[in-house]
């Protein structure tokens, strides 16, 4: 037995989908407006993952550009067939949903196959046991429309040779109980003669769950299944640890195990930075039917998984994470941008640093401003990073931010004024309105400039160091409005640098190091 900690991957990795083949799994999750997009998870004991590369790692796969932050990458599903890896997903900034194939997970990962006449959203791909190879997704109902989020599930077969539905759709299901509300995000599977359909609904937050309907032949009708839901949280209550339980996807190991990872979220006095989190859980069928969590019926902080434990060489939940830019030949897996980067703006220097140049695009705006970060992971947590004091400049800023989305962050700002002086700012943004928290002018600066951004729950500060001297710039500033649940949206929070300038430039902030901890962990 390997014991998993839930979350098994912390932080925002939402959407949950995951394949086996063999004595290996892999796990993707959705990104919406961040590039590269879908993250792909490795592991040989479902419990400790490494990422092994991105499914939509190249331009030319993922257009974003004038997306919302919350739009892009939707609910992928990851399958393999006959060699072949295969991830279906929505793009809802451009083009609709599409397939894409690799023979190996880590990539390339072909350009993407949108498929006409496939509307709505969260679709997957069935591999039947005759040949036949069948889309299903979900979309809402237009006539006699009684309520928003009245959705139809519905099938369709799919040609694999021109990647084009063919056949007459046709509508299954539409959720497992009167005036249900977003049923979406299905999976099918088959066992012991019957067609197993997975579902969320609820829509993704306190009253998301997981439920399943079966039926005989893939045309359906559908059997109701009258345990529904088979997993949610929703029923224990606001101050519950473990909210919006939901988007499930199953995976049997090679000697007969089945679990399920689904996204799950972790607020703290009702307020959610981290956005939604995979999470494991246990699954047992009994009388035909799927049980979660035998005995319990909901997420518990620890699974036991009966495989032999693995090690990762670089796992994803690694509190502790140092960049020392100018020591490194490429970023890392987890580093994220915003929409499209221009790559040119994004330097790594030997012996020097990461250079990031200065854009006219700021934060605010539905563009690829200069910025890279890391997904926030834990609720208390330390970054710092190390920036060149003789890279700041007048009619620029650079520094470390918070980003929940365009609309909400905290962003500190190093500028240098009009008399030569280093100043430190401090900006809360708030449905696209900053708010200057304060300004400083820096002494004693020397070659380096430390900020330290401390995030403690829902408060967040910032230090910087300059020479021999530490100050406390800013505390104790109330950071719930980066939330879901103020800010609205998909996504969490990811943390990181930026670079921003009010006239054109070719001028670069340069970064010797950037370092992640939580703040248990002492930075030698």
């Amino acid at each position: 037995m390997t014991k998993a900690v839930n979350p098994i991957i912390p932080g925002f990795y939402p959407d949950p989908s995951i394949c086996g083949v063999g004595d290996d799994f892999y796990l993707v999750n959705s990104t919406f407006s961040y590039f590269p997009g879908i993250p792909i998870m490795h592991s040989k004991d479902l419990v400790h993952w490494e990422q092994i590369g991105h499914v939509m790692d190249r331009q030319s796969q993922l257009p974003l550009e004038g997306g919302r932050h919350s739009q892009g990458l939707f609910a992928p599903t990851i399958r393999y067939h006959e060699g072949v890896f295969y991830v279906i997903c929505t793009n809802e900034t451009s083009g609709g949903n599409f397939i894409v194939t690799a023979k190996d997970p880590a990539g390339p990962w072909s350009e993407p196959f949108y498929l006409e006449g496939a509307d709505g959203i969260d679709p997957t791909i069935f591999f039947d046991e005759d040949g036949k190879v069948y889309y299903i997704g979900t979309h809402p109902i237009i006539e006699n429309r009684q309520y928003d989020g009245e959705c139809h599930i519905w099938i369709q077969e799919l040609e694999l040779e021109t990647m084009k539905l063919t056949g007459k759709p046709k509508d299954v299901w539409s959720g497992s109980m009167r005036f249900v509300h977003w049923p979406e995000g299905p999976h099918l599977y088959k066992r012991d003669g019957y067609y197993y359909m997975l579902l969320a609904e609820g829509g993704t937050d306190r009253n998301h769950s997981v439920t399943m309907c079966r039926s005989r032949t893939i045309w359906g009708p559908y059997e109701n299944h009258f345990c529904n839901p088979i997993l949610t949280h929703r029923h224990l209550g606001k101050d519950y640890p473990v909210q919006c339980v939901g988007h499930g996807d199953l995976v049997e190991t090679s000697s007969g195990e089945w679990y399920m990872v689904m996204l799950a979220m972790r607020p703290m006095e009702g307020y959610t930075t981290l956005g939604r989190e995979t999470f494991l859980a246990k699954v047992v069928w009994e009388n035909g039917w799927p049980v979660v969590n035998p005995g319990i019926g909901r997420l518990t902080d620890e699974v036991e998984v009966a495989l032999e434990e693995w090690k990762p060489g670089k796992s994803v939940t690694e509190s502790r994470r140092v960049y020392p830019f100018g020591e490194m030949e490429e970023l890392g897996f987890e580093f994220v941008y915003l929409r499209n980067p221009d790559p040119e703006k994004y330097r790594l220097c030997p012996g020097q640093g990461l250079k990031l140049q200065y854009d006219t695009h700021t934060l605010m705006e539905e563009a690829s401003p200069t910025y890279v970060g890391i997904r926030q992971q834990h609720h208390y947590f330390q970054a710092d990073a190390v920036v060149l004091a003789d890279s700041i400049l007048e009619n620029q800023e650079t520094g470390i931010v918070l980003l929940q989305s365009n609309a909400y962050y905290l962003r500190s700002a190093l500028t240098e004024n009009a008399g030569g002086e280093i100043l430190l700012r401090i900006y809360l943004c708030e449905n696209l309105e900053e708010k200057r928290i304060v300004e400083k002018v820096l002494t004693d600066v020397r070659n380096e400039i430390r900020l330290s951004l401390e995030v403690n729950g829902l408060t967040a500060g910032m230090k910087v160091i300059c020479g021999a001297a530490e100050t406390d710039v800013a505390q104790g500033i109330d950071i719930r409005s980066l939330t879901t649940e103020a800010a609205g949206g998909f996504v969490g929070c990811t943390v990181g640098l930026y670079a921003v300038s009010k006239i054109q430039t070719q001028k670069a902030a340069v970064y010797k190091n950037f370092i992640y901890k939580t703040q248990d962990i002492v930075v030698e």
